[in-house]
């Protein structure tokens, strides 16, 4: 199905919520009912950014910073494998002490696993990430957060955003699955502009979009500004599965923070991928993008999957029909 952007504003206005069902109906006959797992692990919180959302904005300076070794990484990527996750996702802020090199070395010794491999470590060069390909890395996820121009310079002081957009199209052209996604609900954020958000994932052919509202983190410029809307995150997520119907789509742990029911709805409005978090508890804590963010671990998840008639699925795939 194509929308325009008209009828795209016109469906996240309405107050009608049928596209959650629509979504739903597509997301079960292009991608079925297994809701795949993807392991976190969150492995430096030390960030050369200053985007004025995130908690781990450089010039927060009430963060505990850290860094993972290689040896701290592939010790959680061992017992993660061992509790029988496929795929392993790596992120961190954008932290220059991890050269090209040592990052390559990290990802050719996590492919000794056996397991699909997806970065998520910001924005680098072609090279670079030719560099990350050339080791063994399989997908890539880089948010564009907005696609509104002005509003991406207030919100990312000092950032590019036509460097932003250049990433992700070298991601695609070096053969990456690409992922990528927006926040609902920034200060001065418009529905119009969420619909080009909508239009420009389609327009990439992202294999993935992760979406997820707007949480004021108390340490930043934004604090007092309000959350997202839930329903609205939702409604552009599951426009997103309509308009792509075979990509992952997570069910964003953001959600849940706001609704403990968030990823139960997300999962039954189009998203098919959850991404438990498998860094240990004291850098997990340490690494506050946004407050109370809400973990889950593999059995809490089995169970509440069966209430909505949805299973697990350990695959290192998952990767899109074409």
């Amino acid at each position: 199905m194509n929308l325009s952007k008209k009828e795209i504003v016109d469906i996240l206005k309405s107050p009608d919520m049928d596209i959650f069902n629509e979504a739903d109906t597509i997301r079960k006959k292009y991608v079925g009912d297994g809701v795949h797992l993807r392991g976190l692990i969150e492995f430096s919180n030390i960030c050369k950014c200053n985007c004025l959302y995130c908690g781990l904005q450089s010039s927060n300076k009430f963060v505990k910073r850290y860094r993972l070794s290689k040896i701290d990484i592939i010790d959680i990527v061992k017992k993660g494998v061992e509790e029988g996750f496929k795929t392993i996702v790596l992120q961190s802020g954008e932290d220059e002490f991890y050269s090209t090199k040592l990052l390559c070395e990290i990802i050719s010794e996590i492919k000794n696993f056996n397991v699909a491999l997806t970065l998520s470590i910001g924005e680098k060069s072609f090279e670079d990430y030719k560099a990350f390909k050339d080791a063994g890395a399989d997908r890539y996820l880089l948010r564009i957060e907005t696609t509104d121009e002005n509003l991406y310079k207030k919100m990312h002081p000092n950032a590019d955003f036509e460097n932003r957009k250049r990433c992700l199209y070298d991601l695609k052209r070096l053969g990456y699955e690409t992922g990528t996604g927006c926040l609902v609900g920034l200060p001065g954020q418009s529905v119009e502009s969420l619909a080009d958000d909508i239009l420009f994932f389609k327009e990439l052919n992202a294999d993935m979009v992760g979406i997820g509202p707007f949480i004021p983190h108390p340490d930043t410029p934004l604090n007092k500004e309000i959350s997202g809307d839930l329903n609205l995150a939702i409604k552009v997520m599951a426009i997103t599965r309509v308009l792509l119907k075979d990509i992952n789509i997570p069910a964003t742990t953001a959600m849940e923070s706001l609704n403990p029911n968030g990823r139960l709805l997300a999962l039954q409005s189009g998203a098919n991928v959850v991404m438990p978090n498998l860094t240990d508890e004291l850098h997990k804590e340490m690494y506050e993008i946004y407050p109370n963010k809400v973990s889950i671990n593999k059995l809490d998840l089995e169970k509440r999957l069966k209430t909505i008639n949805r299973y697990i699925v350990l695959d290192s795939f998952g990767f899109r029909n074409h």
